[in-house]
């Protein structure tokens, strides 16, 4: 699954990298968790726009703006066919703006270690997501999800699962601006990424919600 993530990156990074006009102020974050308001692009009638939205999808038929911890991810491999999830597959995709994400390893006692994982040449990477919009007397929430998928191979050794991470070549298509292509090559990009990638062990201070700042991502020793 993906819990946590980064986002450091300047707005003239994000508005060059994902092709919008304007990206509403933030500071930059190192312990993004759910229910936090998070940057999500998507592409509007004539362009894409760049909007915050709470982290943890709400259907828009819910009866209630409950966020179920099952809603701030969505499985790659039912993403399609889940309820939850297939009308904003059809409809409602968008890329969610990152520069590093935390997976944790399982260890014997049931003991997990913190790791870090980013892409090392790039300055910031989109996430698969989907977004909805609910309404009900009078109160509107629009909400998103990030879709996760296996594991690469080299990350297998710490978690078995990664977000989806779209290549630039296809954010058009993930968008939906390419209107000759269809559901099944949306699909075909839920795929483990197979560029480079680096990852380290960091601190467990990680683990709580409320703590912020640089060291979070700071490679601490393994031990041997």
């Amino acid at each position: 699954m993906c819990g946590r993530f980064s986002l450091r990156a300047s707005q003239r990074v994000i508005q060059s990298v994902f092709k919008v006009e304007k990206v509403p102020d933030f500071s930059p974050r190192y312990n993004i968790a759910p229910s936090s308001p998070i940057l999500v692009i998507r592409q509007d009638v004539e362009k894409r726009e760049a909007l915050f939205m709470r982290w943890g999808l709400i259907p828009h038929w819910a009866n209630e703006a409950k966020t179920d911890w099952s809603m701030i991810n969505a499985r790659a491999e039912t993403v399609h066919s889940k309820p939850t999830f297939r009308d904003s597959f059809r409809k409602r995709r968008c890329l969610i703006p990152a520069d590093g994400f935390y997976e944790w390893q399982k260890e014997e006692k049931n003991k997990k270690i913190p790791w870090y994982v980013t892409l090392p040449s790039v300055e910031v990477f989109g996430f698969a997501g989907l977004w909805d919009r609910w309404e009900k007397d009078g109160k509107l929430i629009e909400s998103t999800t990030i879709i996760v998928t296996e594991a690469c191979p080299e990350l297998r050794k710490i978690h078995e699962r990664m977000p989806v991470i779209i290549d630039p070549l296809h954010y058009d298509l993930w968008l939906g601006i390419e209107k000759d292509r269809n559901l099944q090559d949306c699909l075909d990009l839920l795929k483990p990424w197979n560029g480079k990638i680096a990852f380290w062990r960091v601190s467990t201070a990680v683990n709580r919600a409320n703590v912020e700042g640089e060291e979070l991502i700071k490679e601490i020793p393994t031990p041997q």
